[in-house]
């Protein structure tokens, strides 16, 4: 019987994490680690996209190390984009520094992309399309308000180029990698 395909995850990313990472994140903080800067803290909206970033798990994959400290990752850091690859069968993807890419949209450009994001694994794509349009603005409004800082993320990987570690290998059953395989990809 082969494990679950979430499971393989799990392990995978647990196996990936150098030992000296593991077991030390540091207790998650009953409050956000620092305040939101700039306009989020003084725009709702702003405030509102600060909340919705922390609860929809994109730092996740946007911020490096969050996930290993807790979420206790101070604001500043955030959303800066990830070395730690995803390999699957489309290939190996890096999640993107959204603070970049979001700084380099106009409001209603990012509007109008997220209404028709697809993009490659692990990025939920589906769950920011379905997003009501004011909590996208909200998300472009914080992720503005936090300025542009860090390097572009790594270039995808093509199926069958092996990257360079870190990354996290998802290992589907053989129908969902089929199926995966024929999704068109952008």
């Amino acid at each position: 019987m082969r494990p679950h395909p979430i499971v393989l995850l799990v392990l995978t990313t647990v196996l990936a994490t150098p030992a000296c990472q593991r077991g030390t994140a540091a207790p998650a903080a009953s409050a956000p680690a620092t305040a939101p800067a700039g306009q989020a803290a003084t725009d709702p909206l702003a405030a509102q996209g600060e909340y919705l970033v922390r609860i929809a798990g994109c730092n996740d994959c946007h911020t490096p190390g969050y996930a290993e400290r807790g979420g206790d990752v101070p604001t500043s850091e955030w959303l800066v984009g990830s070395p730690l690859g995803h390999l699957g069968p489309w290939g190996t993807s890096y999640p993107t520094n959204l603070r970049l890419s979001i700084g380099a949209l106009g409001e209603e450009e990012w509007l109008a992309y997220t209404a028709n994001l697809h993009t490659r694994p692990l990025m939920p794509d589906f769950a920011l399309r379905q997003m009501r349009e004011r909590d996208r603005r909200a998300i472009y409004r914080f992720v503005r308000s936090l300025g542009q800082a860090g390097e572009p993320a790594p270039k995808a990987l093509p199926p069958g180029v092996a990257p360079p570690p870190p990354y996290l290998q998802l290992v589907l059953p053989e129908a969902a990698a089929a199926t995966r395989d024929q999704a068109p990809v952008r």
